[in-house]
């Protein structure tokens, strides 16, 4: 019976681990495409013939992004905002989500319900412009964070993972007169490092994704973020090409073009996730079980 049993578990970590790999190929050649097209000479792209290698290996679309576009300037915009606002978000989503975990506190139920009704109901577009004009918040950096401050998804997963911290590593400190501001910073915070990390990562690739509030929000074009420069080169891309003198247009492909912007603006993203994913997973195991 034992054997059958781990023959059976035998063939099914086969079959899930040959599934997983399918699933990754099918994530990873999309990119492996792109980055081709971006690396391939002009001949190979407009003929069609890149697949998921480059030919004739050209760097020439990632010098025109870096020396001829705003590329730089909407990358500092784009980490300004996600720095600022994933630190803002943290800190103002770890001080709502601790209280709110608490039974004794008073109103929780209320404030929770109201988190619950953002989470299905959204003002519109509209109110939403009115609401940024009336607070002079338009054009300006604070456009695209103040919407994004507080996501109710990542509270609650906030507020789960603090239900689950013993109670009596909290009564212990408060018998020794540590304030509840204490308790947070020096006993909650360190034991929560895993579910923090992941509200990071969801905060600022959120952030760094952002590309429908600038839309709205954002008319200077030295404000406007990496997301919505690439949306708006990339659409510009053939006027873009018209610009430049000869040698430079003849030189690159459009198709190039638009796939080194695209490598070009998720390398920074895909540099830092590889180094908070275990974190990541987790985080989201602990914050989502209530212990």
């Amino acid at each position: 019976m034992n054997n059958i049993r781990n023959r059976s578990d035998r063939w099914f970590d086969v079959v899930n681990n040959a599934l997983i790999v399918v699933i990754g190929l099918i994530c990873l050649l999309p990119f492996l495409h792109v980055l081709a097209k971006s690396l391939s000479n002009q001949a190979s792209v407009m003929g069609n013939k890149v697949t998921f290698y480059p030919i004739g290996m050209h760097l020439e679309a990632f010098r025109f992004v870096f020396a001829h576009t705003r590329f730089f300037e909407a990358l500092q915009v784009t980490l300004l905002v996600t720095v600022i606002g994933t630190a803002l978000s943290l800190t103002i989503t770890i001080l709502a989500a601790y209280p709110l975990s608490k039974p004794e506190f008073k109103g929780r139920k209320p404030i929770l319900l109201l988190y619950v009704f953002s989470m299905l109901f959204y003002g519109g577009i509209i109110p939403g412009y009115i609401l940024m004009k009336g607070l002079g918040l338009l054009d300006t950096v604070w456009a695209m964070i103040v919407p994004l401050l507080v996501v109710p998804f990542n509270l609650f997963v906030c507020k789960t993972f603090f239900e689950g911290i013993p109670e009596g590593i909290e009564e212990s400190a408060k018998i020794d007169g540590a304030t509840n501001f204490r308790i947070l910073r020096s006993i909650v915070l360190p034991i929560s490092l895993p579910v923090v990390a992941t509200l990071g990562i969801f905060y600022a690739v959120g952030y760094w994704n952002n590309y429908f509030h600038p839309l709205i929000y954002i008319s200077s074009i030295d404000l406007k973020p990496l997301q919505l420069f690439l949306f708006e080169t990339i659409a510009n891309t053939e006027e873009l090409l018209q610009e430049q003198p000869d040698s430079v247009r003849l030189s690159m492909a459009p198709e190039g073009f638009r796939a080194a912007m695209v490598i070009s603006s998720i390398v920074p993203i895909l540099l830092v996730y590889p180094f908070l994913q275990r974190y990541f997973v987790t985080g989201m195991t602990l914050g989502s079980v209530k212990g």
